[in-house]
């Protein structure tokens, strides 16, 4: 993952200029333009069996996403685009490019081989200073989860870990239990 300061001004123009010239994943997060290759074998695999472990067991009106960005609030040229997140289904059917943070139930990060414990706090700061009300880190380099919850003022309040084997509990609406067993590990 690269990280580039850039000036305000139209960032998500140049964000999309890099997408389309070089095919990395961008960014917005806190005024700085976030780039990374897409998922590797691994990491992908790690996403499809984790939409696979939620999608079946979410109640009808919520769906599993991929590539789908979500918004800062008040702020169009800050968002993240989560690996997986969960939202209305009625996403599917918005003209946006950008989702609403309090409409995703759950965002998933799932952290590549080369992400550094910065970009990781950086990027979890983001996630909850925008409002997302849960967010799950696997990092399969450590076989490792945490799930943020409540977040307020920036940070988030309620911080659960654990390790690949382990069950994510989580809360009504979302299926009362993530399986971690069958993650692959870096």
């Amino acid at each position: 993952m690269t990280l580039i300061a850039v000036h305000p001004g139209r960032l998500r123009d140049a964000a999309e200029q890099i997408e389309r010239s070089t095919g990395l994943r961008v960014q917005i997060i806190g005024g700085s333009l976030v780039m990374s290759p897409t998922p590797r074998g691994k990491r992908a695999g790690a996403i499809r069996r984790l939409r696979g472990h939620l999608e079946p067991h979410l109640p009808p009106g919520l769906g599993t996403y991929e590539v789908s960005s979500v918004a800062m609030p008040d702020d169009e040229d800050d968002y993240a685009t989560p690996d997986l997140v969960v939202l209305p289904v009625d996403w599917e059917e918005d003209d946006a490019w950008l989702a609403d943070p309090r409409d995703a139930a759950l965002a998933v990060e799932v952290i590549s081989s080369s992400e550094r414990a910065r970009d990781i706090g950086n990027k979890t700061d983001w996630y909850a200073t925008a409002g997302v009300a849960l967010l799950l880190a696997v990092d399969p380099r450590h076989a490792t989860w945490t799930l943020y919850s409540h977040p307020r003022d920036g940070a988030y309040q309620g911080v659960l870990k654990g390790a690949f084997g382990d069950e994510v509990p989580l809360p009504p609406p979302l299926p009362a239990a993530l399986p971690t067993g069958d993650l692959p590990r870096y």
